[in-house]
């Protein structure tokens, strides 16, 4: 079963849209972000040139400032399917959020004990109408009233994107909207200055998720440096395989429920190894602490298929312990890689006052504090979206398709009517920045993830292009 839920708000009714699926959602509010750049359909002054999205060919013209008045009358809509979330929102130019609904593949991901890309395609197929359609109507809109359609178009499982393209695409080309590309990893980073007034480039950010390590120095719009990245498995997808090993609950996925767990352990009882202690670069790797994990549970004799709930009081004490134990190591690992990457970014760019986090993890509360503390200690100000906004949702890809809009990057509407057989642009494996040569790593895994060139690399090619 698939549930449908808004996450900002708990406090709002529940109905039902059809058999099988129940919904929550709302209309949301924030304040008005003091930074902003010009809208492009206010713009007098257009180009063609070549931009990354969909389509081949956009309009393009240039922002006066950071600082100029966001025009509030662009509405956008943000769809969101790279991996197990189907997600749509509705965000105004000025930063207001107008509705978000997402539907949770939690189910699944119990059942299956991590994200099945077929299955977790065949329920993107099975809501992303309602979803999308839910979104536009607790925004009081119809598709008529929208200036873009924004949708992700990697990183993410090919299976999963197709199926948020193909509704945007359907959406934009019946009713004649502009439509913007949008990378994932961008958008977890760029929401953040949708929710901090004060958050200008250049800033610092990681971005941490299930499939994701990333330390990027973020120059303006478009423009990143990768300081960091996985070499082998993410975080996120450490906890979730520490989450099944220990026998939790997966329906909230692996993170949460191993934080909570940890809160009745002793973090310094498993002797857990640092991974990458003795690299001096900023990448990370957790399929070795994974392995440290797996071990410690095998000789605890922990069987994961008695569930927590069940276990014997010595039992969950032991569980409790590697949970908190992992914790401990696998953001310690976090910590020692952001402490070099903040000095690293300030040598490029030492008027830097932020460090986002955001994705996923950034959710965990341990996170958070133990991050707070590196970057108070460097002079800088941690900036974390509220937990709803550090998952994968819809208003993330609404606001950064609104941040590329108004400087002219987006796509002309697709035609009313596509062959099936066409062919849609998804970037499974999209680079955001590129590598800082301090911290590029010769690891196997990120050579072949080079399948698309990083996003960076494309604007910079298209902003030459325009120029000569």
């Amino acid at each position: 079963m698939v549930r449908l839920f808004l996450t900002l708000s708990p406090a709002i009714p529940r109905f039902n849209l059809f058999p099988g699926i129940s919904i929550l959602a709302t209309k949301l509010r924030t304040k008005t972000p003091a930074f902003s750049l010009i809208s492009p359909s206010s713009s007098p002054n257009f180009q063609r040139t070549r931009f990354y999205s969909i389509g081949t060919r956009i309009y393009y013209s240039l922002p006066n400032s950071e600082n100029s008045n966001f025009d509030d009358t662009l509405v956008v809509l943000g769809i969101e399917t790279s991996c197990d979330d189907t997600a749509a929102a509705v965000v105004r130019g000025n930063g207001e959020i107008l509705s978000q609904v997402i539907s949770s593949q939690a189910e699944l991901l119990a059942q299956y004990g991590g994200v099945a890309p077929k299955q977790a395609e065949e329920a993107h197929s099975q809501v992303i109408d309602k979803v999308v359609q839910d979104a536009l109507d607790r925004a009081s809109l119809t598709e008529k009233d929208l200036s873009a359609v924004a949708v992700t178009i990697g990183p993410g499982l090919s299976l999963c994107l197709r199926v948020g393209v193909r509704k945007a695409r359907s959406v934009a080309g019946n009713f004649s909207l502009p439509i913007v590309g949008v990378h994932h990893m961008e958008a977890h980073a760029l929401v953040a200055r949708l929710v901090e007034q004060e958050l200008s480039f250049p800033f610092m950010a990681l971005l941490i998720s299930g499939g994701h390590n990333l330390l990027v120095l973020a120059h303006k719009l478009g423009q990143y440096t990768q300081l960091g990245t996985t070499v082998d498995d993410a975080i996120g997808e450490a906890f979730d395989k520490t989450a099944k090993w220990l026998g939790l609950d997966m329906r909230r996925s692996g993170g949460p429920a191993v934080e909570e767990l940890a809160l009745e352990g002793d973090a310094k009882s498993v002797k857990f190894n640092v991974p990458m202690k003795y690299h001096k670069d900023c990448n990370f790797s957790y399929a070795g602490l994974k392995t440290q994990v797996r071990l410690a549970i095998e000789a605890k004799e922990i069987d994961a298929k008695c569930p927590v709930s069940s276990a014997t009081n010595e039992d969950r004490r032991n569980r409790a312990d590697i949970a908190a134990s992992f914790q401990r190591v696998a953001v310690l690992h976090l910590e020692e890689k952001c402490e070099r990457a903040i000095d690293w970014a300030l040598e490029l760019e030492p008027s830097i006052k932020h460090m986002v986090v955001s994705g996923g993890v950034a959710s965990n509360k341990y996170v958070r504090l133990r991050l707070n503390n590196i970057v108070e200690n460097k002079n800088l100000k941690l900036v974390c979206p509220p937990p709803s906004l550090c998952t994968d949702n819809g208003v993330m890809v609404a606001w950064t398709g609104l941040e590329h809009f108004r400087v002219g990057r987006y796509d002309p509407p697709p035609p009313a009517t596509e062959p099936d057989d066409f062919v849609y642009d998804l970037r499974p494996r999209w680079p955001l920045g590129e590598e800082y040569a301090k911290g590029r790593s010769k690891a196997r895994s990120m050579r072949t993830a080079r399948i698309h060139p990083s996003l960076t690399s494309i604007i910079r090619a298209d902003s030459l292009q325009q120029q000569t």
